[in-house]
């Protein structure tokens, strides 16, 4: 480096020149510099979701995930694995080491977990294989309360926040938690399903049968082809509750008879507070590439519009 030396000391104009110009442009590239806090990472880890409704713990535990365990297991390269078995739901999360592709992983325990889905239970869900994906945390949550009815702040968020926060550029998703969605409940009396020697099985049974709408073929009229179906959705609460459930010695048994039928809403998956109050809660998960900031200042904006 002696001549570098040499030529900044007979030459100290260019010298300076040069000190400038590295300075210009590496302030120019400083602030063209991207800044994200949830920056693109691929961790290899992937985890493996099994619902079996009603089921215990202990057999999720030795029915579904003992299971899944033994063939995943087989898999090269994995750092860890560790399960969890609860009421209903088998979760396993597999880590591997940090040179295993993540895609390619998830294809190969999907390979192993298609080998063992005869042996589960019946009325087992297909299990939901997943990687971990930093851009599915949200990143940012507003809370939505009114003086207003849990349905009508639901009917609100859903049909209209959601859909006009998920119209921004850059939004991937937003969910909704303590939401209290509209529905249909109906509650079933055991004294009078007794007295007209009825069970809960056959109340399911005639909902699901006369409250339903299916392709019929279709009629052809020359050149025309006319689609058919039968319409046989209930169309309100009183035609509901007039479903017939049975005959019983020629009286005609009808939902109203066994059961009151309720336009109320679904019962609680998720709870949201907001200081201490009950409220929904939105979380927005942002599109893999787009910048956080960028997207919350848009959401933000929306919002106040909104």
């Amino acid at each position: 480096m002696q001549w570098l030396a040499s030529i900044c000391i007979r030459r100290p104009v260019l010298a300076t020149v040069l000190m400038l110009v590295l300075v210009v442009v590496g302030a120019f590239s400083y602030l063209k510099l991207g800044v994200d806090r949830f920056p693109k990472i691929d961790f290899p880890v992937v985890t493996i979701t099994t619902v079996v409704p009603g089921a215990s713990p202990e057999e999720i535990e030795q029915d579904v995930t003992d299971k899944i365990e033994s063939a995943v297991n087989t898999v090269a390269g994995i750092d860890e694995l560790r399960s969890m078995s609860s009421e209903g739901v088998s979760l396993v999360i597999v880590q591997f080491v940090l040179e295993k592709n993540v895609d390619v992983v998830a294809q190969e325990v999907r390979e192993r977990i298609s080998t063992v889905l005869r042996e589960l239970p019946p009325g087992t869900e297909t299990p939901v294989v997943m990687k971990m994906d930093p851009d599915a945390t949200p990143i940012l949550t507003l809370a939505l309360s009114a003086d207003a009815s849990e349905r009508a702040v639901t009917e609100f968020a859903d049909k209209v926040l959601r859909r006009e926060l998920e119209s921004v550029n850059g939004v991937g998703q937003v969910t909704l938690i303590g939401a209290r969605p509209r529905q249909v409940n109906i509650w079933a009396d055991p004294r009078a399903l007794q007295k007209y020697g009825l069970t809960g099985t056959d109340l399911e049974r005639a909902m699901r049968m006369q409250n339903i709408e299916v392709p019929s073929g279709k009629v052809e009229q020359g050149a025309r082809a006319l689609s058919v179906r039968t319409r046989g959705r209930v169309q309100s609460i009183d035609e509901m509750a007039d479903i017939v459930v049975a005959n019983r010695d020629g009286f005609v048994v009808h939902v109203r008879d066994v059961a009151r039928v309720e336009d109320g809403v679904a019962e609680p998956e998720s709870v949201g507070f907001k200081q201490g109050k009950p409220t929904i809660l939105l979380n927005l998960r942002k599109q893999s590439g787009t910048n956080t900031v960028e997207v919350v200042h848009t959401v933000k904006e929306r919002v106040a519009k909104t």
